[in-house]
Order: structure tokens, then C-alpha cells, then sequence
């Protein structure tokens, strides 16, 4: 309720401020203003406030306040004022009627049929307002001039309001277009994390099946052999199954998470790079990094491998943001060759010694210490190419001359537009 009166004060005070900027081209006390024009984008905009309370609350408005306006300059009295500016409370009684019965509001997605409804309403107003100015004020007949002259400043006002009506609904359906592909793109990192964290979840219960087999021969062989700890091995395998089903519990959760509705079953390459470097830019930043971030992107294709990719560019390129201390520049280039899509990830940073370059991918391997000295895990790069792997592609580190790392992603076509998998 207060939200309405709030937007109903709003609507008066700026029909009344914008009716002030006015032309009398018929003479005496008509005029043609820019408050109409106002009212009317009040009743388009704010469509929670009723049309005929509105029409009727600020036609009053605007009388008590031109005769108020009249006093304070000494202009007029009262009365003389009162008749003065009475039809003009007649205009906004009558065009908020004709909107309302017209039920204009439901034509707000057809501007142009929009913009003739209010200049017919418009033109119609201003006839009822001069007929009251001709019983009230002996106000001379409406000429044929006066007509085309009150048709053509209807059109100008109607369709002014409705094009600002129609701008600032771009506006705000750029803005919250703008606000749902962030938080899109949020949502798909945060599926890349769950990703990977499936991904390892998927290997390690293929060891627990490895195990479980393994475990139930070694049963069958003490069975056999009538020796007293085959039970045990038999315990061993059991128990291994159920952590087995439990994980599969666990990666079935996780699916049904990485798959929400709402999300692209594919991407764009451009777009999924795109991604990546803006989320890294906004990592850089964190880190009081000043990096150049830079796309080149040569390839014309969508991926449904979603958050595989994902999961590889990003650690490669927040690797890069983080082996470089201060200043420097990231590039990524994806180029199409034959079948396969390469992807090239340099960065400016001090680069990896090629005596160290062997073992970049081994499990433990790392450059990154925190705060206190305490190492990273270093399975990052061994994590990323186990999902190159798992896409039949490679991952290796060039041997590029000079102080900069490159990494290069080589992954067949095909596989990147087979479905996703987690």
C-alpha cells in the first residue's frame, strides 16, 4: 500500500513539475506541456497503481495546484484561478477513463498501436477539455487548424512516452539478461568443480571394483586351500562393495546437480573460453594481479563436453595466474587442426625449468606454497590430464624458448560433441 501512494505521488508531483514546460499556440489559458506526456508514461510504467484513481488523484493534484502556483505569483484569485484551470482536470478525468476502458496497458508489447491509442486519446481529451473551456470561460470554436494542430501534438506526446516506455524496457531486460548470464556462468563453475570431483569419484570406484574381484578370488583361493583367514578376505570384499554402492549413491547426487535444468546442454567454444577468462580476470583481480588476458579463437564449433573443458582451461589458466607474481599476460588460442581442436594455453610467468618439465604431471608435483609454507596437493595438472585422457586427447608442455609456459590441449572433434558424461 505505501509502495502505491509512493508511486502515485511520484506520477502527480512530475505531471505537475513537466505540465509547468508549456506552448499556448490557440491562445488564452490552453496549453500544450509535456505533462501529459509524463502522466501518460506513469500509467504505462507503473502498472501496479490503478488507471482511474490515478487519473482522477492527479487531475485534482494539477487544479490545486496551478490555483495554489496562481496565489503565490499573484496572478489571479482564487476563483478566477478555479475557473481557469478547471477543464484541465477534466483532461486527465477523461483520458485516464478512455485508457482504462480501452484497456491500453494490454497493448504495451505493440509500440505502434500503443502510441495511436494514446494520441486518439490524447486528441480526444484535449476536445473535451476546450468544450469545457467553451461552457466555462466562452473559449472561441476549434478551428480546422486547431484540430490538426491538437492531432499533431497528441501524436508527439503519445508516441514520445511510449518510446521512452519501450527504452527503458530494453534497459531492463539488458540489465537482468546481464544478471542471469552471471549467474549462469557462476553456476557452471561451480558445476565444474562438482565435475571433477565426480570425475575422481568415477575413478576411484573403478578401483573399488578392481579391489572387490581381487579380494573375492583371494577368498576363493583360502577357501580352497582351507585356509582360516578366507573369511576375512570375504569381510574384505564385502565391505568394499558397499563403499562401492555408497560412491555410486554419491556420483548419482552429483549428476543430478551437474544436469539442472536451466543450463545449455552445449556451448560455443568462443563462449566456454570466454568464460574462462573472465572468471580468471576476476581471479587475477583478487589476487591484486594486473594481467592482460587475451582470446584467440578461431574455431566455429559448440561443445556438449561442458564442464570437461571447463575443468581443463580453468586449472591450466588459474595455474598461469598464479605462477605469475605481479604483472603479466595470458593467452589462449584455439585453432582447428584436421580433426582435432588444440588448444594453447602461454602465460608471461617465470616458466617451468625442463628439467622439472617431466614430472609437472606426476601426483605431488608443485610451485605453489601458501602463507605458512605448506605445499599444495600438485594434482591439479594430473587431474586435468586425466580428463584429456578420459577425451582420447593429449595435454603436454611445449618447448618453447624463452621465460614463458605454454601448454597444449589436443582433443578429437568427435568427442567434444558426444554427449556429456560425468
Amino acid at each position: 500500500m505505501r509502495e502505491r501512494l509512493v508511486v502515485l505521488l511520484i506520477i502527480m508531483l512530475a505531471t505537475a513539475f513537466f505540465g509547468e514546460m508549456k506552448v499556448n499556440p490557440l491562445g488564452g489559458s490552453f496549453r500544450f506541456s509535456l505533462g501529459i506526456a509524463a502522466f501518460f508514461f506513469g500509467l504505462l510504467w507503473f502498472q501496479s497503481v490503478p488507471v482511474l484513481l490515478t487519473g482522477f488523484l492527479t487531475g485534482t493534484f494539477i487544479l490545486g495546484f496551478r490555483i495554489g502556483l496562481d496565489q503565490i505569483i499573484g496572478q489571479a484569485g482564487w476563483l478566477e484561478s478555479l475557473q481557469v484551470h478547471m477543464p484541465s482536470a477534466f483532461y486527465y478525468f477523461s483520458f485516464s477513463l478512455l485508457i482504462h476502458f480501452i484497456h491500453a496497458r494490454r497493448y504495451l508489447e505493440s509500440p505502434l498501436l500503443l502510441g495511436l491509442i494514446g494520441a486518439s486519446v490524447d486528441f480526444a481529451s484535449n476536445m473535451v477539455e476546450l468544450q469545457v473551456r467553451h461552457l466555462f470561460n466562452h473559449f472561441p470554436p476549434i478551428s480546422w487548424e486547431s484540430v490538426f494542430m491538437l492531432l499533431f501534438f497528441g501524436v508527439l506526446r503519445s508516441f514520445f512516452a511510449v518510446g521512452l516506455y519501450n527504452s527503458f524496457s530494453i534497459r531492463q531486460v539488458r540489465a537482468v539478461g546481464e544478471v542471469r548470464q552471471q549467474e549462469l556462468e557462476k553456476l557452471r563453475m561451480i558445476n565444474t568443480e562438482l565435475y571433477e570431483e565426480a570425475f575422481y569419484l568415477r575413478k576411484s570406484m573403478s578401483h573399488m571394483e578392481e579391489i572387490t574381484r581381487e579380494s573375492y578370488q583371494l577368498y576363493t583361493r583360502l577357501l580352497s586351500s582351507e585356509n582360516t583367514e578366507s573369511s576375512t578376505a570375504l569381510l574384505i570384499a564385502e565391505n568394499v562393495h558397499e563403499v562401492k554402492k555408497d560412491s555410486q549413491r554419491m556420483l548419482a547426487g552429483l549428476s543430478k546437480l551437474i544436469n539442472q535444468e536451466g543450463l545449455d546442454s552445449q556451448l560455443s567454444i568462443t563462449e566456454l573460453c570466454g568464460l574462462v577468462m573472465r572468471a580468471n580476470r576476476k581471479y587475477a583481480e583478487m589476487m591484486g594481479k594486473d594481467i592482460e588476458f587475451s582470446l584467440r579463437c578461431d574455431v566455429n564449433l559448440c561443445t556438449s563436453q561442458i564442464y570437461a573443458l571447463l575443468s581443463v582451461l580453468n586449472n591450466l589458466v588459474a595455474n598461469a595466474v598464479e605462477a605469475i607474481y605481479s604483472t603479466g599476460w595470458i593467452e589462449l588460442v584455439v585453432k582447428l587442426d584436421k580433426r582435432n581442436i588444440l588448444f594453447h594455453v602461454v602465460d608471461s610467468g617465470p616458466g617451468i625449468p625442463s628439467e622439472e618439465r617431466e614430472w609437472v604431471f606426476k601426483p605431488g608435483y608443485t610451485t605453489k606454497f601458501d602463507q605458512h609454507g605448506n605445499a599444495s596437493t600438485g594434482i591439479g595438472l594430473t587431474h586435468a590430464r586425466g580428463i584429456v585422457h578420459s577425451l582420447q586427447g593429449s595435454l603436454q608442455i611445449m618447448n618453447d624458448w624463452g621465460p614463458t609456459t605454454h601448454f597444449a590441449v589436443s582433443l578429437p572433434t568427435d568427442q567434444l560433441l558426444r554427449k556429456e558424461g560425468v
